[in-house]
């Protein structure tokens, strides 16, 4: 009998590919913990040990092409795009040393300690305002009401998007992740790809109307560089593919961590808990499942050889439940003393940029939500369920009443 027939494989288009993997996962770390996924077209590392000593091994794991994973599109759709069928090329996370290096310094400018924990006061007021126009109602969808609107404010104006184009990049963010980070119909394809488009005209104008009107936001930070650290294109990359962050990743794990802390008994989660929590959160139900790298050389590991140009997909969610470092995994512990040792942000030079922001978001919505709605909890007899996705886990909604 195959392996394949032995344990299966992912299943993209199935619920539990997102939902419920971790019976599946567990049973690879033990009999193939370098599995060839026929359904990825990649071998998938799920070891914790494997996963961080390639996301530390740039070498041999490359991240250069990584994020365009646009090999489920048509002939058709990557005519559409062109050029842009390569978007990402020039990103940060896609790039290996010395590009990396160069464009790693560039963005880190605009994350300092200081900068990272100004934005914490204004987050938390575009809580509160959420939750003074809420409050009164006492039920809501928690990812289409409560969820996205502060990062996505957030992030707009750390960026230098107006308010009135919020609406505007939250809608093409949602259709660039479904191009290319989910399976989609051919026609739906050509839909998402117009979108796709549209929206990096959107940026690239933002781009040219910052370097001829710079203000205080990242934009004019970044278009400052072109030229002398930057190519244009490198700056509307990186702004495009920051906004995702902020408008999708970011509220989606706060949304996977509010389900968790109402599915354990958990809300409202003490002050001196939260930031324990969170991490736990990000631990056991990751926004992020795992980065996609290409082997440079054959390598061989646990007795399979990985050919040098293959695909290969680090499986931080199976990281994250590897019973060698996470004792009882799939068991919620709110004090877990290693929690933070999960790898949802990556490790080593490609470790995510924006990762104090991201975890200053999600402890500051937890404190805000705890003390403004103390007695939140799920709707009875709904039905969860999640985006597909190859690399993201969200929620479609959550009702919540209070």
């Amino acid at each position: 009998m195959t392996e394949h027939a032995t344990l299966g494989d992912f299943d993209v288009s199935a619920a539990w590919h997102v939902a419920g993997p971790y019976p599946f996962l567990a049973r690879l770390r033990r009999e193939a913990p370098v599995f060839r996924s026929a359904q990825l077209g990649a071998y998938v590392l799920t070891r914790y040990a494997d996963v961080r000593a390639a996301y530390g091994d740039p070498r041999r794991f490359s991240s250069k092409g990584s994020l365009t994973i646009s090999r489920s599109l048509t002939q058709e759709t990557r005519d559409k795009l062109g050029e842009h069928g390569s978007f990402l090329s020039s990103f940060v996370a896609n790039v290996d040393p010395p590009d990396h290096t160069r464009l790693r310094g560039s963005v880190s400018r605009a994350f300092t300690p200081r900068a990272v924990a100004a934005l914490e006061q204004e987050f938390r007021r575009l809580n509160e305002d959420l939750l003074d126009r809420l409050a009164p109602c006492g039920a809501a969808d928690f990812v289409t009401e409560i969820g996205h609107e502060p990062s996505v404010k957030l992030t707009a104006r750390f960026i230098g998007v107006p308010e009135e184009d919020e609406a505007f990049v939250q809608a093409h963010v949602k259709d660039w992740f479904q191009l290319f980070l989910s399976p989609q119909p051919p026609q739906r394809q050509l839909e998402l790809a117009a979108s796709f488009l549209d929206y990096l005209a959107y940026v690239d104008r933002l781009v040219a109307e910052r370097a001829a009107r710079p203000r205080d936001d990242f934009t004019s930070l970044m278009t400052s560089l072109i030229g002398a650290e930057l190519t244009h294109r490198e700056v509307v990359e990186l702004i495009s593919t920051i906004l995702l962050g902020g408008n999708d990743t970011v509220p989606n794990q706060l949304g996977n961590t509010v389900l968790r802390l109402l599915r354990e008994g958990r809300w409202p989660v003490p002050e001196p808990l939260l930031a324990g929590a969170s991490e736990e959160c990000m631990r056991i139900d990751g926004a992020s499942l795992g980065s996609f790298r290409y082997a440079t050389d054959d390598v061989v590991l646990h007795g399979v050889t990985i050919p040098a140009g293959s695909l290969v997909l680090l499986s931080t969610d199976s990281a994250g439940h590897d019973e060698s470092v996470f004792p009882e995994p799939e068991r919620f512990l709110i004090d877990r003393p290693n929690a933070a040792d999960h790898l949802v942000f990556g490790y080593g030079i490609h470790f995510c940029v924006g990762a104090a922001l991201g975890r200053l978001q999600l402890r500051t919505a937890l404190e805000v939500l705890g003390r403004r709605l103390p007695g939140l909890r799920l709707v009875p007899g709904q039905e969860i369920a999640y985006r597909r996705s190859l690399v993201g886990r969200g929620l479609t909604g959550l009702l919540v009443k209070w």
